[in-house]
């Protein structure tokens, strides 16, 4: 009687988001059969939770060469390259079309909780790198399934893991007990419901990106509105103010990104926010009259405010990859060759170069994390930058490695770079040729040369970051 024959099992892509699709489509061109394993029940889950926002890249940057080649024959067209997409364009007219070519290789509603070799756990040398990987995961129903992989490549991002209010990376004192007012996301002032929410309030935004410049900008457009008056933001950043606080501008080689940093600009400018200088929360507590009081590691306590937006960064889940060998960078939580690139203390600037399976790869042969995930608790991570990292992983998972080092990717410049070692440092200015950061924290308001205000003002309203 004839043995059944064997297949080679499939590359497990953790995440049908952004790269996860893209890494499915990659390895479909190179003759590779993905499975992807999605926790949400639609493709693309975490973009959908922001679909109000908008990308500062437009669609030209953010639709995968290999992925467009697929829906090629479905007689899908790419949107208009030159136009910037919002985050429910990007799922719905993108992300999702692309999930169903996939079609069955892309399990909806299995959330990942394991990842290990075949009878082999952390510690287990012998014959561990002739096994092939396990993977456990959980359906929405509850119940548990395993799936053997010959390489995973980790898609999962960071969205469900965004750090918190406290300076020391731990939740304040109190921020727990004051979840009811205190959001990790970009409100969507369009939904009435939340718009009720934040109109004549007084709101502090914790946080010095993208995301917080989106915030600010929002929370401006509700004050100038019939319906938001009184509407005020704080905006809480750990560092002093410097000329790089609101990005490029318009040296930004990304137009939108630079145009959303004027907005939050103008935003201050104009007295919808003031800006807190060298301010690390330690605790969250309530006045008498049930508003929230921000204090400060050196004890200073702010004026009282309704709302909180956190917007600090977010970190990656490890939970589930404990049993598997991972080089990681003791501070980004980054892979190791990877990290010195992208690492906030050494530079500030938001240009990466590109990178590929070199840098992505961990002590445990076969493992990849791409996209946000591989950034760790880095910032400024671009779509662009995970789609090239998902060629070149596909491109070695096939063993043609003349392809997997060939780097075919060109990134945009942010404008800003300054000093080394000035991350997050609350009374330094970055070495950036100007800056007017206070040696103290303190309370302030910029003013723009007129020719940045025009600029901010002409700015596309609530750019985005997410991309």
């Amino acid at each position: 009687m004839n043995a059944p024959a064997t297949t080679e099992p499939p590359v497990v892509v953790i995440g049908a988001g952004p790269a996860g699709l893209a890494a499915a489509a990659h390895l479909l061109d190179q003759g590779i059969e993905p499975l992807v394993l999605e926790a949400g029940q639609k493709a693309g889950a975490a973009v959908r939770e922001w679909t109000h926002v908008r990308l500062f890249s437009t669609w030209g940057e953010v639709v995968d060469p290999a992925a467009e080649k697929l829906l090629a024959p479905t007689g899908w067209t790419r949107p208009d390259p030159a136009t910037y997409p919002s985050g429910g364009d990007w799922a719905e007219q993108y992300l999702q079309p692309l999930a169903d070519v996939l079609g069955d290789r892309v399990r909806l509603g299995a959330a990942v909780t394991g990842v290990s070799r075949t009878g082999r756990d952390r510690i287990v040398d012998a014959g561990r790198e002739q096994q092939p990987f396990v993977v456990h995961f959980t359906r929405a129903d509850g119940r548990e399934e395993r799936v053997f992989a010959r390489s995973v490549i980790d898609a999962s991002g960071t969205w469900a893991t965004p750090s918190p209010a406290g300076g020391s990376g731990l939740p304040a004192l109190g921020e727990r007990a004051a979840a009811n007012r205190i959001t990790y996301r970009v409100p969507d002032l369009k939904d009435p419901a939340v718009r009720t929410r934040y109109a004549g309030k007084r709101t502090a935004v914790i946080g010095s990106g993208a995301s917080a410049f989106t915030a600010l900008a929002y929370l401006a457009d509700l004050a100038k509105s019939k319906d938001g008056a009184g509407t005020k933001g704080v905006w809480i950043l750990r560092r002093g103010i410097s000329g790089s606080t609101f990005g490029g501008g318009e040296a930004d080689q990304l137009p939108a990104r630079g145009a959303l940093g004027l907005a939050a600009k103008a935003a201050v400018d104009e007295g919808h926010a003031d800006a807190v200088t060298g301010f690390r929360t330690e605790a969250i507590e309530r006045d008498t009259d049930d508003r929230l009081v921000l204090v400060g590691e050196d004890g200073r306590r702010l004026d009282a405010v309704d709302e909180v937006i956190v917007l600090t960064g977010f970190r990656p889940d490890l939970s589930f990859l404990d049993e598997l060998r991972l080089g990681l960078d003791e501070r980004l939580q980054a892979p190791v060759e990877l990290a010195p690139l992208i690492d906030p203390n050494q530079h500030s600037c938001g240009t990466v170069y590109p990178h590929g399976h070199r840098e992505l790869s961990h002590p445990e042969p076969g493992v990849y994390l791409v996209g946000m995930k591989s950034y760790g608790r880095a910032p400024t991570f671009l779509a662009m930058t995970g789609y090239e990292q998902v060629r070149s992983v596909a491109a070695a998972i096939a063993g043609d490695l003349a392809s997997a080092d060939r780097v075919e990717l060109t990134l945009p410049e942010t404008g800003v770079c300054g000093g080394a070692g000035l991350f997050d440092a609350p009374d330094a200015a970055e070495a950036d040729g100007g800056g007017c950061c206070a040696p103290v924290p303190q309370l302030v308001q910029l003013s723009a040369p007129a020719a940045a205000r025009a600029s901010a003002e002409q700015s596309p309203a609530g750019g985005c970051c997410g991309s």
